[in-house]
């Protein structure tokens, strides 16, 4: 059965988890998915993507047939192979996402549990619904974050703020999350919003969100003052007076939608 569904309309990506019933937890074939979905959308035209949950749930983590598993893998040779660029396949479910050349908007509800609150990490942009609860919940079941949390957790979080969700595994509400930066806005149709705002940013020049994108990750790499400053010299010279930004310009002077060949 598919895990996951993916509709391409309008230069934005729409990627959907379709395992509402088990609150779209995540078990060997919705990982799978997830990675196909990925890889179906870089090879794409699309411009943006919404990422979210069918039913009640975002993704409530790995399900607890996944749990049971654990204990009967080797876990050296399942964890440390780095078969997807520098990460592992589990890593890839948020990897995979922020590793786009595009921007990813995840719309959030109920549910936000571990792996999956992992997964949105991988986005851009998280909406939340006002009875989103999130949680880093690896230590209920004496683990670790371990599928790119802790890369992309310490970009958003304090380091306390971090520790306490790190240590306790307790849920915390939209609100909470948002107050600490996990959470970029609440919205009571999180999915609509999304969408909104994706169709916004589709509407910009494609090469230069791309740029953008590139240009942010770069300068939260850790890169020295005088690298990001050229960096970004490099990425303006690649946009200024070619046909995209002109075509950007000549819309804005017409007050139209700029159209992108």
């Amino acid at each position: 059965m598919a895990r996951v569904c993916v509709e391409i309309k309008d230069h934005i990506a729409h990627v959907t988890l379709t395992r509402g019933d088990k609150m779209n937890a995540l078990d060997d074939a919705m990982v799978k998915g997830i990675l196909g979905a990925a890889q179906e959308v870089a090879a794409s035209a699309a411009r943006v993507v919404v990422l979210s949950g069918e039913g009640q749930s975002f993704c409530a983590g790995l399900d607890l047939m996944s749990f049971m598993a654990m204990g009967k893998v080797d876990a050296e040779s399942w964890l440390m192979e780095r078969s997807h660029h520098d990460a592992n396949e589990m890593q890839e479910v948020s990897m995979a996402w922020r590793r786009l050349e595009i921007p990813v908007i995840a719309a959030l509800q109920g549910a936000t549990y571990g792996g999956g609150l992992q997964l949105a990490l991988g986005a851009d942009i998280r909406i939340a619904a006002p009875d989103t609860k999130l949680a880093v919940m690896e230590m209920k079941w004496g683990i670790i974050p371990d599928m790119g949390g802790m890369v992309l957790l310490p970009k958003l979080l304090r380091s306390d703020v971090l520790r306490q969700l790190t240590y306790t595994a307790t849920p915390i509400g939209a609100e909470q999350a948002e107050g600490w930066g996990l959470v970029t806005s609440l919205a009571e149709d999180p999915l609509a919003a999304a969408q909104a705002l994706a169709a916004e940013i589709a509407g910009k020049g494609p090469n230069a969100i791309k740029a953008a994108k590139r240009m942010i990750e770069f300068a939260e790499s850790g890169a020295s003052q005088s690298e990001v400053l050229l960096r970004e010299s490099a990425e303006q010279v690649k946009l200024i007076g070619k046909p995209e930004q002109m075509e950007v310009i000549a819309a804005q002077m017409q007050k139209r939608p700029a159209v992108f060949k």
